[in-house]
């Protein structure tokens, strides 16, 4: 270093040399040496925010449209032209559609706290999450939760993070398996909400973790204990995943491929034959063709084979929602019955079970490391 740059960088500020001061270090919420009129500034926390799909803030008619156009004018999750979509759905669909999925939301609503049960298991996970994570981490982490349509939203959540002080986030979607229509779509709101801050955080994002070995071990907890109780052993598991049209798969998203595997690895962890356990897909909207089969087809045909007692899972699902609790648990369960089949066991999600939450937690302390 030359001596006139060595004067530079030691030149003297408000009594003290730029060698003896961290610019970034906090004081009194304040940044050191700023002057008295310098406003408040919250620094130096971590965020950790853990993302859903989202919900309806009520299921009435308004509310449910509001919330069904949010997600199906996503071009992640209906990729036709717009002006061919976007006019068959605020004029057919959005038409009829609420009065439909208002009545599936209303037989799963909880009245009492006057909220969807996504919401409640959400921030259930939200609230267990961040306990473990700052005793292992400390205080410097704030746990959050969001969702991709509905509230709270990803903006309103990410720009309260960054008033709290949080340079860096950990962005965390709830997908097991990586789907274009699921985690892409969440990631990309991300995105455009942190185009809109003046003072952007350091931002990660949390991959698949289908194969992850706490979240496996999770899994196959929950089948056991559902088997443990039921009033016999189910003959067929069906892991039912939520459905993506086919030319996906064909396009190269991933998802398909990994709903595959992660019912192998539990047909593995569980020790179980292969004829034990089946993948299928469910919730098909729209003509085209979708992967398959379909979980409602599927179990009518397990019944007229003879299959008296099936189970049913729901592995890209980590909180229960209107496709697990009104689609699997009536509908599914109802064209099992009427095909003849007898005793339908749904295993449900992972929801807040303590440990998901701790698989949860050491997948984001994974993906913090070096900044903590």
């Amino acid at each position: 270093m030359s001596a006139s740059e060595s004067s530079v960088s030691e030149q003297s500020v408000s009594g003290q040399s730029i060698a003896d001061v961290d610019l970034l270090t906090p004081s009194a919420d304040r940044p050191v040496n700023a002057p008295g009129s310098h406003p408040e500034v919250a620094r130096g926390k971590i965020g950790v925010v853990i993302v859903n799909l989202g919900t309806p803030d009520a299921t009435d008619y308004r509310s449910i449209r509001r919330y069904l156009s949010e997600f199906l004018s996503d071009k992640r999750v209906v990729d036709y032209p717009r002006w061919l979509w976007q006019p068959l759905l605020q004029l057919v669909i959005l038409s009829r559609r609420p009065f439909i999925s208002g009545k599936a939301y209303e037989s799963i609503w909880d009245k009492q706290r006057d909220e969807s049960p996504l919401l409640t298991f959400t921030r259930d996970q939200a609230e267990k999450l961040s306990t473990v994570l700052k005793e292992s981490l400390g205080e410097r982490v704030e746990v959050d939760f969001c969702m991709r349509y509905g509230n709270p939203s990803t903006d309103s959540v990410l720009r309260r993070l960054n008033e709290k002080g949080c340079e860096r986030v950990l962005f965390f979607p709830l997908y097991p398996q990586y789907g274009s229509p699921t985690t892409a779509t969440a990631n990309d709101q991300a995105f455009r909400s942190l185009m809109k801050m003046k003072w952007q955080p350091a931002f990660r994002t949390v991959p698949a973790y289908f194969a992850d070995p706490g979240y496996q071990a999770a899994l196959a907890a929950t089948v056991t204990e559902a088997y443990a109780v039921a009033e016999s052993r189910p003959e067929v598991l069906v892991a039912s995943y939520h459905g993506v049209p086919k030319r996906f798969l064909e396009s190269g998203d991933p998802y398909h491929c990994q709903c595959h595997k992660t019912t192998r690895l539990l047909r593995e962890g569980l020790g179980f034959g292969e004829s034990e356990i089946i993948t299928t897909f469910q919730s098909k909207f729209g003509p085209e063709t979708w992967v398959g089969p379909a979980t409602v087809d599927k179990v009518a045909e397990l019944a007229r084979e003879g299959k008296k007692h099936i189970a049913v899972i729901s592995p890209a699902f980590a909180s229960d929602c209107v496709e697990t609790l009104e689609e699997i648990e009536m509908e599914i369960r109802d064209a099992f019955i009427n095909a003849g089949g007898e005793t339908f066991t749904y295993v449900p999600c992972l929801n807040a079970r303590d440990d998901h939450i701790h698989a949860l937690a050491a997948i984001a302390r994974r993906e913090l490391s070096g900044w903590i």
